[in-house]
C-alpha cells in the first residue's frame, strides 16, 4: 500500500472487541508494508551491528601493520556505510507510509461508523470522546504499528552484536551478552507505573476536549447568559489537571529514559575496564577490545527502540480501546462479532411507516403529527423511526424491534436504501460551511428543485441576507457562502435552511422533529403550509407540541409513557384527549379549559 493509493476502497471489518485485538487487526493488515519495513530496518540495523566489527578489523590492522587487509577494511567500510545510509533512507520512507496508512485505515472506519450510527452516535459516546479518537488517537495508532517492524529490526541487530561478539570476543563477548538482557528487562518494572499515569492523562484530556468543545458548540449562548467566564474557569481548571497529569508522566518516562541511559553506560565502563585487565593480561588483543567498545556503543542506538516500542504501546493501548469501543456499537443490537444477515430488498413505494415499540403509525401519503410530553423521547422517537434501533447497551432490556416500511424492517434494509428511504432531520442540524449551492449538492431524487423547498421553507429573507453580505461580483444567493456551521446566521435561518436541504432530497419519508421551534408564529404557520403543499402524496412525520403545526396535519398521534395512546386530528384530541391537551396548551394540574378557551386555541391555530 502507498500513500498516494489512499483512500482504501474498502478499509475492511475491524475487530473491535478490544484495544489489542485491534491494533493487532491493523499489524494484520500491513503485512506487506510491515516485511518491507523490517527489510529495511535489518538491513540498516545489521549495517549499524556490522559497524564495530570492521572497525576491529581496521584496529587489528594497523596494529599489525598489514596495508593489504587495510585496504579491505575501508572497502568494507564503505559497504556497512552504503547499507546503514541506504537501510536508514528506505526505513523511514516505509515507516512513515505505514503510519500514515494506519491512521488513514482508523480515520476512514471511523467516518464509515460515524455514517452508520449518525446522530445515534453522540447519544452512545461522548462528543469529545470522538473528537479525541478521531484526532490524536489515530497518530498513536499509527506511531505503534509503524513501531513494529523498526523495534524488531532493531532486536534482531542486538542479538547479532551479542552473538557475534561471542564469536569474535568470546572473554569480553559474555559480558555484553549478560549485561544487555538486563539493560533490555531493566524498565519493565516501571512500565505498569508509566502506563497508569499515562491513561489518567488521557482520559483527563479527554475530558478536556469535551468540555471544550461543548463550550464551543454553545459559545453563543453562553454570551448571552454571561455564562463565558464560568466555563472559561472550568476548562482552565481542566487544562490544568491535563498539565499536571501530563507532568508526571512525563517525569516516569523521564526516570525510564534515564534508566536507559544509565544502565548502558555502566556496561561500557565495565566492557573498558574489564577487558583492559584482559589487554593488560594478554589475553584480548587491541583490536578486540576495540570492536568490544564500539559494540556497545552502537548498541545503545537500538536498544532505543525497546523505549520507543514501550511507549508506543503505551500509548496507543488506550487510544485503540477509544477506537474499538466506538468501532463496536452498531445500528442493532447484533454482536460486533457476530454475521451480519444478508440485507433484503427495499419494500415498494406506497408502505405505511409503523414503529411496533410505540405502537405509531404513519400512513404513507400523509402528514402525521407526532405529540411527546418528552423532548428527549421525542428525539430518540426521530432515530428509531430513522432505522437507528437502540443498543442493548443504552438501555434496560432487549432492544425493541425495528421500525417497519410497507411491512419490512429497516435495520434488514443496507444503510444506504434504508437512508435513502427515510430521512430523519433532527433538532439541531448542522449546515456545513461552503456556498448555498454546495450546501443542496445532496443526494435526492430530482422531483424538488431548491428554489422550490427554499419557498416552502420561508427563506426569502436567508437569501437577501447571505446575498447583502456577499462579497462584489455574486449576484446569485445560491453562490454566497455559508460559514462553518453557519454562526453567521440566527438559530431561525439555519433551521430554515436546514428544513429546506431535507426537502430537496425529497424521500419516500421525511422525519421532522421540531422543525420550527426557533421560529416566529407568523413563520411557523407559513411553513407548516408550505411544507404541506410541497410533500403531498408524501409520507411526512413531523414531531412538535406547536398547535399551528399540529392543526395543519392530516393525522396526529399522541405518544404518552412510550406508547401511542391516541390518535386524530388536532381539534378532535384538543377536546377529547385531556393528556393532549395538558402538552399542547402547557394546561397545569388542576386547570380546565371552557369550552369558549378551547374554541379560541383552535381559532388562532
Amino acid at each position: 500500500m502507498q500513500i498516494s493509493d489512499l483512500p482504501y476502497p474498502d478499509p475492511g471489518v475491524p475487530d473491535a472487541r478490544s484495544g489489542p485485538r485491534f491494533l493487532w487487526w491493523l499489524g494484520r493488515g500491513q503485512l506487506g508494508g510491515q516485511a518491507r519495513s523490517l527489510a529495511w530496518g535489518l538491513l540498516h540495523f545489521c549495517g549499524v551491528a556490522g559497524l564495530p566489527y570492521a572497525v576491529g578489523l581496521g584496529v587489528g590492522a594497523a596494529v599489525d601493520r598489514d596495508g593489504g587487509r587495510l585496504l579491505l577494511v575501508g572497502g568494507l567500510l564503505l559497504v556497512v556505510g552504503a547499507a546503514i545510509a541506504t537501510g536508514d533512507a528506505m526505513l523511514h520512507r516505509t515507516a512513515v507510509t505505514n503510519w500514515i496508512t494506519a491512521a488513514a485505515r482508523v480515520q476512514q472506519l471511523l467516518a464509515r461508523k460515524t455514517a452508520e450510527l449518525g446522530s445515534a452516535l453522540t447519544r452512545r459516546v461522548a462528543a469529545g470522546e470522538v473528537v479525541a479518537v478521531s484526532t490524536g488517537d489515530v497518530e498513536k495508532i499509527g506511531w505503534f504499528v509503524e513501531a513494529v517492524s523498526r523495534f524488531l529490526a532493531a532486536a534482531f541487530s542486538v542479538v547479532a552484536i551479542c552473538v557475534g561478539l561471542l564469536f569474535y570476543a568470546p572473554s569480553i563477548g559474555v559480558v555484553v551478552a549478560v549485561g544487555v538482557p538486563v539493560l533490555a528487562l531493566s524498565v519493565l518494572p516501571l512500565l505498569p507505573r508509566a502506563t497508569r499515569r499515562a491513561d489518567v492523562q488521557r482520559e483527563k484530556a479527554g475530558k478536556a476536549t469535551e468540555l471544550a468543545s461543548d463550550t464551543v458548540a454553545g459559545l453563543r449562548v453562553l454570551r448571552g447568559i454571561g455564562g463565558e467566564e464560568l466555563f472559561l474557569d472550568r476548562y482552565r481548571d481542566a487544562s490544568q489537571e491535563v498539565r499536571r497529569a501530563a507532568v508526571r508522566s512525563a517525569r516516569m518516562w523521564a526516570l525510564i529514559a534515564a534508566v536507559q541511559v544509565l544502565l548502558p553506560g555502566a556496561l561500557m565502563v565495565t566492557v573498558v575496564w574489564y577487558g583492559s585487565v584482559l589487554v593488560l593480561d594478554g589475553r584480548l588483543a587491541v583490536g578486540e577490545l576495540v570492536a568490544a567498545f564500539s559494540a556497545v556503543a552502537t548498541m545503545l542506538y537500538p536498544l532505543r527502540h525497546f523505549e520507543e516500542i514501550a511507549m508506543a504501546y503505551s500509548f496507543s493501548r488506550p487510544s485503540a480501546q477509544r477506537a474499538a469501543r466506538v468501532l463496536s456499537l452498531t445500528r442493532t443490537d447484533e454482536t460486533p462479532d457476530s454475521v451480519p444477515a444478508k440485507p433484503v430488498e427495499a419494500p415498494a413505494p406506497g408502505g405505511d411507516l409503523y414503529d411496533p415499540a410505540t405502537g405509531l403509525l404513519a400512513p404513507a401519503g400523509r402528514f402525521t403529527a407526532v405529540v411527546c410530553g418528552d423532548p428527549d423521547v421525542a428525539g430518540r422517537l426521530a432515530e428509531r423511526l430513522g432505522g437507528h434501533a437502540v443498543h442493548p447497551g443504552d438501555g434496560p432490556g432487549a432492544a425493541p424491534p425495528s421500525v417497519l416500511l410497507g411491512g419490512v424492517a429497516l435495520d434488514d434494509l443496507a444503510l444506504d436504501s434504508a437512508r435513502g428511504l427515510v430521512l430523519v432531520q433532527d433538532k439541531d442540524p448542522v449546515l456545513l460551511s461552503g456556498t448555498l449551492r454546495e450546501l443542496f449538492d445532496v443526494p435526492a431524487s430530482g422531483a424538488v428543485a431548491a428554489r422550490e423547498a427554499l419557498a416552502a421553507a420561508q427563506c426569502g429573507d436567508v437569501l437577501d441576507a447571505l446575498l447583502q453580505a456577499a462579497p462584489d461580483g455574486v449576484d446569485d444567493a445560491m453562490d454566497a457562502r455559508i460559514t462553518e456551521r453557519g454562526r453567521s446566521l440566527s438559530g431561525g435561518q439555519r433551521q430554515r435552511l436546514a428544513l429546506a436541504r431535507s426537502l430537496v432530497t425529497d424521500p419516500e419519508v421525511l422525519v421532522l422533529d421540531e422543525p420550527t421551534s426557533a421560529v416566529d408564529a407568523h413563520t411557523e404557520a407559513r411553513i407548516a403550509d408550505g411544507v404541506a403543499a410541497l410533500r403531498a402524496g408524501r409520507t411526512t412525520v413531523v414531531l412538535a407540541s406547536s398547535p399551528l403545526l399540529l392543526d395543519r396535519a392530516d393525522r396526529v398521534v399522541l405518544v404518552h409513557g412510550g406508547r401511542a395512546v391516541a390518535a386524530g386530528t388536532h381539534r378532535e384530541l384538543l377536546r377529547g384527549e385531556p393528556r393532549y391537551r395538558a402538552v399542547v396548551t402547557r394546561e397545569t394540574d388542576g386547570e380546565t379549559r371552557s369550552g369558549e378557551e378551547l374554541t379560541e386555541i383552535e381559532e388562532s391555530a
